[in-house]
């Protein structure tokens, strides 16, 4: 095939990305690590916004992994990524193809002044933080060992929380008296717990015993179903804490109305976060 003499006008990277994870927690094959760490981060093409304004491929998770894996081609499977770097590679590709400054509202709970601020995503980019999956809980003989999430599983138990909420409505539109109004409610109850379940264990790294190193996560959820109610508060409560540490922090403003100091937090959905940009 002939070489597209075209090729030296494609667009070329705009930053150069460190994550947070350092590339750890990546299965084989699914991430590219430069020898300096840096990632290129390409600006979006056409083709990406048309993406990730789809709203079906939003929903599904489809149109943040093939905007990802188009603007950093060194990540080959999207759906792979830690947790930990979500925020900072979305934050890195809304720089490369928008420019640093993200415009925002905010309302001021003292005086209720709304105005507009710029945010100036580089030093979100530099907030960020990497948390501390080396901890582990040590009970008895055994030892629990933690990991993040990927993508993949933020995004199906995000699927499943939807459908906790249809369900929900549906009980909300039955009658107290009505036999299936229990039914329906029994339902939502093991549907949550299940979920619960499931994402403490895609959080389990491992549990080592004296005899033997546990990884099968059908063990590991059998075995959270079946701990007393003190360990299993400590793991939930360790997991929520060390997922803390990678969260993006509230943004302090000072309201030029009152001079009412406050926080706002924001977060990164895809569909304002690139939506908003002109």
């Amino acid at each position: 095939m002939n070489s597209n003499p075209l090729s030296q006008y494609f667009r070329q990277p705009v930053i150069y990305l460190r994550l947070p994870s350092k590339g750890e927690f990546y299965p084989p094959g699914s991430l590219e690590m430069t020898i300096n760490g840096e990632l290129p981060v390409l600006p979006m093409t056409a083709v990406d916004e048309i993406t990730y304004r789809t709203p079906d491929a939003l929903f599904n998770g489809s149109a943040v992994v093939q905007v990802i894996q188009s603007c950093i081609p060194n990540i080959k499977n999207a759906w792979a990524i830690p947790a930990m770097d979500i925020d900072t590679i979305l934050v890195a590709i809304r720089i490369a193809s928008y420019g640093h400054e993200l415009d925002m509202d905010t309302v001021c709970p003292g005086c209720a002044h709304q105005e507009e601020m710029s945010l100036d995503l580089r030093g979100v980019l530099e907030r960020i933080s990497r948390p501390d999956y080396t901890k582990t809980i040590a009970t008895g003989d055994l030892e629990i060992f933690f990991k993040p999430m990927t993508y993949q599983d933020i995004n199906t138990n995000n699927l499943q929380q939807f459908e906790e909420q249809k369900l929900f409505q549906a009980i909300t539109e039955q009658d107290e008296d009505n036999p299936e109004r229990r039914k329906l409610m029994g339902d939502m109850l093991r549907k949550i717990t299940q979920v619960t379940m499931i994402a403490l264990t895609q959080s389990i790294a491992a549990i080592r015993t004296p005899e033997v190193t546990v990884v099968d996560p059908e063990h590991i959820v059998d075995w959270l179903t079946n701990c007393d109610r003190t360990l299993f508060n400590q793991i939930r409560d360790h997991i929520v804490n060390t997922k803390r540490e990678a969260e993006i922090q509230p943004l302090k403003i000072v309201c030029t109305e009152c001079s009412h100091e406050y926080q706002q937090t924001w977060t990164l959905d895809m569909t304002n976060f690139f939506g908003g940009a002109s």
